[in-house]
């Protein structure tokens, strides 16, 4: 049976070793052995996973690569935010530095967020660059977080406190992953693609309102065509901005009060949920500055509640632990937190400073 095939490269400067080619495939996770030995050479290979992704796919993809590539090793962590941790990382670094990694070894990242971020930020660090692939499994990691090469891990502080931008080789996305993925994590990820078209492209903010009922984990090419248009979008900012100094900050959206949500939780509260709650409060907020023309607002919450998303903070959240996170935020300036708000749809306001009253209202109400 043919299967839609979608590609796009992202093309960055200084040298054309650091661009890479994203590939999105329904059955492509079947071919990944052969790709991973063709970009690894000579060298081993180091398949990161987590416990739960290493039963359902990652055993298999080793018996696979290790077959065809020099030398091939498995390891994998527990699933979940609080892998993201330093104790991890230099667990992690030791067993490989202890396999025997060096700079000609490729690490293998397969995974939701949580993997691709710790495997990347090992990546980054180790031997001060290993070349890693990303294959992600979840869907917010296929629309947002295993392309444009931010990596890291959490800090008692806050979350991806310590990291780096670090460009993969490739991304293989294989979407028929997703029927195995929990309804929870999918409809979280849908939260990624709200995002990404509510900072960037009105068109396909009103797809995804047209098509809210039918978006599903089996939604074959209906799925796949979302995720190569949200990535491509992605592609895009990252081209132009790959270090996060002016319109990467767009893709901030809905995170200033979505990781503070995650944080004041103790991450009880997954990322995608947390960034649903976060665009519906950061909207709420434009709202009332006058950012948003009317209806939008209604508009953007209609879009959360047909695809089964979050809009308030819980009441169960410790709100000084909220406003403590808050004022952690990486884009805290001076004493305020410079929020990105949706300026329509399709539009974003970077830099925005938003009054302590005006939160604790939109908190309230």
């Amino acid at each position: 049976m043919h299967r839609q095939n979608y590609t796009t490269t992202v093309r960055l400067p200084a040298s054309s070793s650091r661009s890479y080619p994203i590939t999105i495939r329904a059955g492509l996770l079947g071919e990944a052995a052969a790709l991973i030995a063709r970009a690894a050479g000579a060298g081993a290979v180091f398949l990161l996973t987590d416990t739960t992704v290493g039963r359902l796919y990652g055993r298999r993809l080793h018996r696979q690569c290790a077959g065809i590539v020099t030398r091939c090793a498995f390891l994998d962590v527990p699933p979940g935010e609080h892998s993201k941790r330093m104790r991890l990382y230099n667990t992690l670094a030791t067993r490989l530095l202890a396999l025997g990694a060096r700079r000609d070894s490729l690490i293998v990242a397969l995974g939701g967020g949580v993997v691709g971020d710790l495997a990347g930020f090992v990546a980054a660090t180790l031997l001060r660059g290993v070349p890693f692939i990303q294959i992600p499994t979840s869907l917010l990691a296929q629309l947002d977080s295993s392309v444009g090469g931010k990596v890291g891990i959490d800090h008692a502080l806050g979350k991806n406190m310590l990291g780096a931008f670090y460009q993969p080789r490739a991304v293989l996305i294989d979407p028929s992953v997703l029927r195995t993925l929990p309804l929870r994590e999918f409809r979280g990820g849908l939260a990624e693609l709200v995002k990404i078209a509510l900072a960037l492209d009105a068109g396909l903010f009103r797809q995804i309102e047209r098509l809210a009922p039918r978006i599903k984990r089996s939604a074959g090419p209906l799925l796949s065509g979302l995720i190569w248009r949200a990535v491509s979008l992605k592609a895009a900012v990252v081209m132009k901005d790959e270090f996060e100094s002016g319109l990467r900050k767009t893709l901030n959206l809905g995170h200033t009060v979505g990781h503070a949500v995650e944080a004041a939780s103790a991450y009880r509260i997954r990322h995608g949920e947390a960034v649903s709650i976060g665009l519906a409060v950061e909207a709420r907020i434009a709202s009332r500055m006058g950012l948003l023309e009317e209806g939008s607002l209604e508009r953007i919450l209609a879009v959360l509640r047909a695809l089964g998303l979050p809009r308030t903070v819980p009441g169960r959240i410790d709100r000084r632990r909220f406003v403590r996170a808050l004022s952690l935020d990486k884009k805290f300036i001076g004493t305020e937190t410079a929020y990105v708000l949706p300026a329509g749809i399709g539009r974003s306001a970077i830099g925005v400073r938003v009054p302590g009253n005006l939160l604790d209202e939109v908190l309230g109400s």
